[in-house]
């Protein structure tokens, strides 16, 4: 007997991901909830995190890197006094400080990690060396020396100072941040070190966590239409891309992965966009001319 391949569903499921499970165990509760044949997720949160973790269903996978790349909303708390080996709140204290800064220390400190900067990953972080996984080399002991990364920190603000060994902060940043990476450089710059004690992440491009399905109403509505209804369409993904209407015969030629003629307003030359065809996502790709080159294709 031929093996059951899963629905053909296509759209987006924006999840309140709780602490304590992983980001690819959400995924597979969603695909296994939506009975769908491809599921996947625009940005890893660590297993102690929460917040939205934005799930893409079938052709909806194909918008993943436009979710990816745009900017995120994090706010954590940071517990100062106290380094580890994680540069969070599950790892080993491996050292201390009785330095305590002030609040007009820490909003000056601050401004260090605004704009472009430079962050060295987390040793237990998912970066690969030679091969292998920081995480897995750290596990066994290894020290390595990971290279630094681009960042573009839009804003770091301090939120509240519950106590004087804690510090709420929010940042909104590109692709690739590391929260672990800003309370342990900030915790190092202020002389006091530093961890992150709790993280969440508030939003990621278009997807909110006040909007967020909790992990408890996806197993509730497994499997029923109760829980198709919390589904986005899949043009949520492309938020913020200029949609461009296609003609009944560019819309053929681009779902063969061709340029398609469309009909564009003030987009210019060069500009990313996606077409649509009686409602339907098409194609996102490179507006040219009066034709979109397509990138990717979607088989709706």
């Amino acid at each position: 007997m031929a093996r059951k391949r899963g629905r053909d569903v296509s759209g987006w499921l924006v999840v309140d991901k709780p602490a304590g499970i992983t980001s690819t165990t959400v995924v597979n509760k969603v695909r296994w909830a939506f009975d769908a044949k491809k599921a996947g997720h625009a940005g890893t949160l660590d297993p102690a995190a929460t917040g939205v973790l934005a799930i893409a269903l079938g052709e909806a996978t194909k918008t993943v890197a436009h979710i990816t790349d745009a900017l995120k909303c994090y706010r954590f708390g940071v517990r100062l006094g106290l380094a580890t080996n994680t540069d969070d709140a599950e790892g080993e204290v491996i050292a201390t400080s009785d330095k305590r800064p002030t609040n007009e220390e820490i909003l000056a400190g601050l401004a260090a990690f605004r704009g472009d900067i430079l962050q060295v990953p987390p040793q237990f972080s998912a970066v690969k060396v030679e091969g292998e996984r920081a995480y897995t080399l750290a596990r066994a002991g290894e020290a390595m020396e990971l290279a630094a990364r681009d960042l573009w920190v839009e804003s770091l603000e301090m939120i509240e100072r519950p106590t004087p060994d804690t510090v709420v902060l929010e940042m909104v940043c590109g692709k690739g941040g590391y929260v672990r990476s800003i309370a342990r450089d900030l915790g190092q710059a202020l002389g006091c070190l530093g961890h992150v004690e709790w993280l969440r992440r508030e939003w990621s491009g278009p997807f909110d966590a006040k909007d967020g399905v909790t992990l408890e109403q996806i197993e509730e509505l497994a499997r029923t239409d109760a829980l198709d209804a919390f589904l986005l369409p899949l043009e949520a993904g492309l938020d913020g891309l200029p949609e461009l209407k296609a003609t009944a015969e560019g819309a053929a030629r681009l779902k063969n992965g061709n340029p398609g003629m469309v009909i564009a307003s003030d987009v210019e030359f060069g500009d990313e966009a996606w077409a649509s065809y009686q409602g339907r996502p098409v194609a996102v790709g490179v507006y040219k001319a009066g034709e979109l080159h397509p990138s990717r294709v979607f088989n709706l």
